[in-house]
């Protein structure tokens, strides 16, 4: 503390006095960074390094100037004499510069963002009022006197304190929100799960290896068991498999609860959803599926949260043996052994020496994976016109489409031989594969900053779809793999002969708990920005890192305009939906305003929200329109089971829901239709590409972008474009093709190549009907450069200006 602030304590009021001798010392920060993601964040490690919270993340409160009654201001006034607002300025301007007030700050926890925004407050709550408290009164007209001995700027600093806790009140509860987040202790958040001494069962292999097998025989053969998967189909697998076996089993997800005795009694064993596990119910058996998604940056909370939390006596984890060892140290914070049970896969898989190079060489049993929807209905259209027919599987369809779909590919007697799916085959679905073809080994993801990047699939992925040729039981006793180009095959077999990274850390989400005490102390706070402090002040050990939460901020601001009481806007925040699916955003907006007022959301509300009843879809738009219809269905359902007053026509919607389903399956079964109308409706000389699920495209790696800031194509930017799209592919083809050189030039400016140009991010619509454009016009005038006369006459002179 400063010497001049010294005589001040003895001077001024208790209550200010207090201020400074409370709030003095540092606040104690959290321990290092280690998170999954930019924006989630979290402080990491044992204790021993430590940081300051991110206080960009501290929203001032605004305080309303003149709040000082007449009376008051009659006292400062009385005492010494009305202040001159110039004079005050000025000495306030002082005082912010003076270092000791700004270490002074630094101690009483203001670093320099908080310590700036503070003090434009505390300077316009001053400059603004008509009337300021007595003793704040007196000190500035003594320092603006230039009563050295009576006041001096330093002596302002209680009430710049005061001020600033009114503002930033996390200042005056930090260390209890700090204990709060601490994180760092999760087994001790399941004291029933901690009461009993559970067996924990490993069961480790690759796809196809029977593990998961064993680890369902057991619960089959125990008194009571529940079965967590990642999935509603393999839930739903599991539930028919167990009935089937004359074992009573219920089936719980997050839009579902399906009783296995007729008066709704609670079965002994339950098969659900890993996020709707319960952990206060006691089991003999517990199984936990695909254990390795611990590590999603998303969904890992889910699978700490069964692992650590379930009460059962034995818990059988199923998965790949990269997580082997962090269930071993997890296990070894309660107190618990792992028993690990190794698998081999039960029939051969080979990667073959040659690529599939042409749709004219598929056989029966063959599945081609793609990673967006733009490949599959463009392939699905070649194989349906070479005379053969296909089943399509895709992420966003509805469970019973894609069942219909697999068992459509999986019957013998049905002439559909072929399957395009994406990588949702990787689990879930039981399918009679004979080979994998990889249609791209390049995968479009978003970053933590929303940008859409392409980079090479994982080894653990790469598996996981591979591993799917060949099922043990099925037709075909063993499996291939390749890929649809040449260049990719040696790059997957690099790909599939690592070894999987182990997994090193489990994922952790606040609980509604956590953000209910966190609103206590920040009652102006918005649920977002409650979110952000909470991952920003929370400890994790090395074990563990605070899930991404950007979903849950998106809905957080969506509906944070909409009065609702805590609670509630949390259950809304954490509803499943795809925030890039604007229908179904727009559905949940209108659902929370309907319930904020207290009205229940009706069958009759839905259906005329929906325009239910909705007939097949005549183009590929309108099949994408019908799979957001089923996901507000789905987005009701799951409302229903958590507000069941305001939601309460669950059973109604259902059965449209299944109605919907044979719609959408309708769709699929004449998708090549669908995409022919689409693009007999598109413009001509346009490549129709239905648009993808990512809101920008920049690229890494080889793939970067090639437009320039004003959406102009270069004729270097394209051929960066045309290389890193694989344009010697296209030369391979070709050669192996020596008949069909026409038609691939006709192809080459609106076929595959433009095609995959568009889905990979490298060219938007707007750029290939620009190019398109251009080439027309320049070969119109006899040139065929990208550029006209006189861009070459600019760019001339911009390389002789550079030059000299």
């Amino acid at each position: 503390m400063s010497r001049c602030a010294w005589p001040l304590l003895r001077r001024l009021p208790a209550r200010a006095g207090l201020a400074l001798r409370h709030g003095g010392g540092a606040p104690r920060a959290c321990p290092a960074a280690s998170s999954a993601s930019s924006s989630s964040s979290a402080s990491s490690g044992d204790g021993g390094a430590s940081r300051a919270p991110d206080t960009s993340l501290f929203v001032p409160v605004p305080l309303k100037p003149g709040l000082g009654g007449a009376a008051e201001e009659d006292v400062g006034a009385e005492l010494t004499r009305p202040l001159d607002k110039g004079e005050v300025l000025k000495n306030l301007n002082k005082f912010y510069k003076r270092k000791e007030i700004q270490r002074l700050g630094a101690e009483n926890g203001l670093d320099a963002r908080l310590f700036h925004q503070a003090f434009i407050s505390f300077r316009k709550y001053i400059m603004e009022s008509s009337s300021v408290s007595a003793d704040l009164h007196i000190i500035l007209s003594d320092i603006c006197c230039g009563f050295v001995l009576l006041g001096h700027v330093d002596d302002l600093f209680p009430f710049f304190l005061r001020h600033a806790k009114q503002i930033f009140p996390m200042l005056d509860c930090m260390d209890d929100l700090r204990k709060i987040s601490d994180l760092r202790l999760p087994p001790n958040w399941y004291p029933d799960a901690r009461a009993i001494q559970r067996k924990i069962i490993f069961h480790a292999g690759p796809t196809n290896s029977g593990k998961t097998y064993h680890a369902i025989q057991r619960f089959l053969s125990a008194k009571s068991g529940i079965y967590c998967g990642p999935l509603k189909l393999l839930a739903h697998e599991i539930f028919q498999k167990s009935n089937d076996a004359n074992v009573p089993c219920d089936l719980v997800t997050g839009e579902e609860r399906v009783y296995a005795n007729e008066d709704a009694r609670q079965a002994p064993h339950v098969a659900c959803t890993i996020e709707m596990c319960s952990t206060n119910t006691p089991y003999e058996v517990a199984v936990i599926d695909e254990i390795q998604m611990i590590r999603d940056p998303a969904r890992g909370w889910a699978w700490t949260r069964a692992l650590l939390g379930l009460c059962a006596e034995e818990i059988h984890i199923c998965g790949e043996p990269a997580a082997i060892d962090l269930v071993t140290e997890l296990m070894y914070t309660t107190g618990e052994e792992v028993e690990v049970r190794n698998y081999k896969r039960l029939t051969p898989l080979t990667v073959l020496d040659y690529a599939l190079e042409s749709l004219d060489n598929l056989r029966p049993g063959d599945c081609i994976v793609c990673f967006n929807k733009n490949d599959i209905y463009s392939i699905s259209r070649q194989i349906e016109a070479r005379g053969l027919e296909c089943a399509v599987i895709y992420g966003s369809l509805p469970p019973g489409t894609k069942l219909e779909q697999a068992k459509k590919f999986n019957d013998p007697d049905d002439p559909c031989k072929i399957l395009v799916a994406t990588d949702a085959i990787g689990m879930g679905l039981n399918l009679c594969i004979r080979r994998i073809i990889f249609n791209s080994i390049v995968k479009p993801t978003v970053n933590e900053k929303g940008e859409k990047e392409i980079d090479s699939i994982t080894t653990s992925q790469a598996l996981q779809i591979a591993g799917r040729a060949g099922r043990f039981g099925s037709s075909f006793k063993q499996g291939e793999v390749t890929t649809m180009y040449r260049d990719d095959l040696l790059q997957l077999k690099e790909i599939l002969s690592e070894a999987v990274p182990p997994v090193k850390a489990a994922g952790l989400h606040p609980t509604p708990e956590q953000i209910e005490m966190f609103a206590y102390h920040l009652p102006d706070a918005t649920l977002s920005n409650l979110i952000d402090i909470f991952v920003s002040l929370s400890q994790v050990d090395g074990m563990y890192f605070v899930c991404n939460i950007d979903d849950f901020k998106f809905l957080a601001d969506m509906i944070q305009h909409i009065p609702l009481n805590l609670r509630s806007r949390y259950v809304f925040c954490t509803a499943p939906l795809n925030r890039k699916e604007p229908f179904v955003c727009t559905t949940l907006l209108k659902f929370a305003r309907q319930f904020s007022r207290n009205e229940p959301l009706t069958f009759d509300w839905l259906c005329r929200h929906t325009k239910w009843p909705l007939a097949a879809p005549k183009n590929i738009k309108e099949l994408v329109h019908l799979e957001a219809v089923h996901d507000v269905f789905d987005l009701y359902l799951w409302l229903s089971y958590r507000f069941m007053d305001m939601f309460p026509d669950a059973i109604l919607v259902r059965d449209i829901q299944k109605k919907l389903d044979d719609v959408i399956q309708i769709g699929v079964c004449n998708i090549t239709k669908l995409i022919r109308a689409s693009q007999s409706a598109a413009a001509p000389g346009t490549a129709e590409v239905v648009s993808e699920d990512f809101p920008l495209s920049r690229t890494k790696k080889d793939a970067r972008v090639v437009s320039d800031r004003h959406g102009a194509a270069s004729t270097e930017a394209l051929s960066i474009a045309v290389e890193a799209a694989g344009l010697r592919r296209e030369k391979n083809l070709r050669a192996s093709r020596p008949g069909s050189r026409q038609e691939d030039l006709k192809s080459y400016g609106r076929g595959s190549l433009a095609n995959r140009l568009l889905r990979e991010g490298l060219l938007t619509q707007e750029m290939l009907r620009q190019l398109e454009s251009e080439w027309q016009d320049q070969h119109r005038n006899g040139r065929y450069g990208f550029g006209s006369k006189r861009d070459d006459q600019q760019r001339s002179k911009e390389t002789g200006k550079k030059r000299k």
